[in-house]
């Protein structure tokens, strides 16, 4: 095998040939290893190595697999890049900003704590706009990622690192978080597979644990081995309230779709969406119609409101908790964090209540429509990508329509608002500009196991991703 088809393997087929002593996970992460410095100056999708302890922790596994060891964990050996606000015990943390750049950690997050009891090998750490604050992926700490599918775009944000680094095979698995579909943004835009879970399936840090538009999760090369990242990283946590009691572990089984009902929506009525992302979302639904599943288009009573009570939620927590920095450290932010903090200010308690009580009304037709739907689809993205340097100070328009620039060319945001809703971003096909594309699976209220079945059947349906070299985006490494 390849250096480059070992870079491309997936988690699910290297446990197995680890199992069979047909791989050593040292195999494995020296094929990672050695295209991340490769890819620097292209795509600049890590921040830091831990190539050392990294190879420590794959020779242990090497051994504990030769030994046929009785604990060996679900990810025994598996390289997994954290994205750079992933509080990592000992590490640096920058989240993005010149004002962490010195930042270690003195305790690992939850969600990395599991990973590595699970014998994850941490070996890299992956770009995030400055604070995750943005749906592209460029921060005056990092500079500018770009999508390995096509490097004029980003690869989306703000797991933009997470997701640039599996589609340039620099890791088997990657961390990602969600508060307006900075896991699904850059899923979509990369080609890869990302689950935003329900809200409190998988435990966060204070404060934003509270807040529940607050989603962290996996990033993947498939649905399988999102499942299996998947259900390491939930649980309920000793420190986190709003974590879910019981542990949740859901079944690599797929989904038998004949006679299930999907609803979808290519626009939610009201949003400009590009002509190849509506035809791949169409391709993508009659994969479910041959299936079996009975496809029908659903109408949403959503207008741009639905979006600025977003808007407003953002501001009147994160952008508020980004206020803290418009002192003397306003210089060193990024102009589009300091912009975002100072739209903030004018959020009243008011407004924020107000924006609750939108989400309310969206449920209120979202879940009894769910009630007769099995699945609910619709695209991740408005446009394939937006430009690699784009700013949200600039202006953007679809179909020749000026729509908001921060983010009203994605389509992840409306399910954080309905936060108790699992979703599966998965891919649907690529734009001329060879970006990818991709296609939500939501489910009912915390129905995780429905929209992973739904995931896998699509994905044996399709064929999966990243098999040969014609399915992968042409590097030059």
């Amino acid at each position: 095998m390849t250096d480059t088809s070992l870079a491309y393997l997936s988690a699910t087929e290297a446990l197995r040939m680890f199992r069979a002593r047909e791989l050593s996970p040292v195999e494995l992460l020296e094929a990672h290893l050695a295209r991340i410095p490769a890819s620097a100056d292209g795509l600049n999708a890590v921040c830091f190595t831990y190539a050392e302890e990294a190879m420590e922790q794959a020779r242990a596994a090497e051994a504990r697999y030769a030994a046929g060891a009785d604990d060996i964990g679900p990810l025994e050996g598996i390289p997994v890049a954290l994205k750079d606000e992933n509080m990592m015990a000992g590490k640096v943390t920058t989240y993005g900003s010149l004002l962490y750049a010195d930042h270690v950690a003195t305790e690992s997050a939850p969600v990395v704590s599991r990973l590595l009891e699970a014998g994850a090998v941490v070996h890299a750490r992956t770009t995030t706009p400055e604070f995750s604050c943005a749906p592209f992926c460029h921060s005056r700490q990092w500079g500018v990622t770009r999508n390995p599918w096509n490097p004029q775009f980003t690869p989306g944000g703000s797991s933009g690192g997470s997701g640039a680094a599996l589609a340039a095979g620099l890791t088997t698995l990657a961390t990602g978080s969600d508060i307006g579909g900075s896991i699904r943004i850059p899923a979509s835009a990369c080609g890869v597979v990302g689950f935003k879970p329900p809200y409190g399936r998988v435990p966060s840090t204070p404060p934003f644990n509270l807040d529940h538009y607050n989603h962290p999760g996996p990033m993947a090369r498939s649905v399988a081995d999102c499942l299996l990242m998947e259900n390491v990283l939930a649980g309920p946590h000793p420190k986190d309230i709003a974590s879910l009691k019981p542990q949740l572990e859901v079944e690599a089984r797929p989904a038998d779709l004949r006679g299930r009902r999907i609803g979808y929506s290519i626009d939610f009525g009201f949003m400009e969406v590009d002509g190849q992302v509506r035809a791949n979302t169409l391709a993508a639904l009659d994969v479910f119609r041959a299936l079996g599943a009975e496809v029908v288009e659903v109408a949403l009573p959503w207008d741009w409101d639905v979006y600025h009570a977003a808007a407003t939620h953002h501001g009147a927590l994160f952008g508020a908790w980004l206020a803290e920095y418009l002192d003397a450290r306003e210089a060193q932010l990024a102009p589009y964090t300091a912009g975002f903090a100072r739209r903030a200010l004018g959020i009243t308690t008011a407004d924020y209540l107000a924006s609750i009580g939108v989400e309310g009304r969206i449920y209120a037709h979202f879940g009894p429509m769910m009630e007769e739907l099995d699945l609910f689809v619709c695209p991740t993205l408005a446009i394939p990508a937006v430009p690699a340097e784009f700013d949200m100070a600039g202006p953007l328009s679809i179909n020749g329509v000026e729509v908001d620039p921060y983010l009203g060319w994605t389509m992840a945001w409306p399910f954080n608002m309905l936060s108790r809703c699992p979703v599966l971003s998965v891919p649907s096909g690529h734009a001329a500009s060879g970006v990818p594309t991709g296609i939500q699976l939501v489910g009912r209220t915390y129905d995780d196991q429905g929209v992973f079945g739904a995931g896998l059947a699509y994905e044996a349906a399709v064929g999966g991703w990243y098999a040969s070299a014609a399915t992968r985006p042409a590097l030059g490494f």
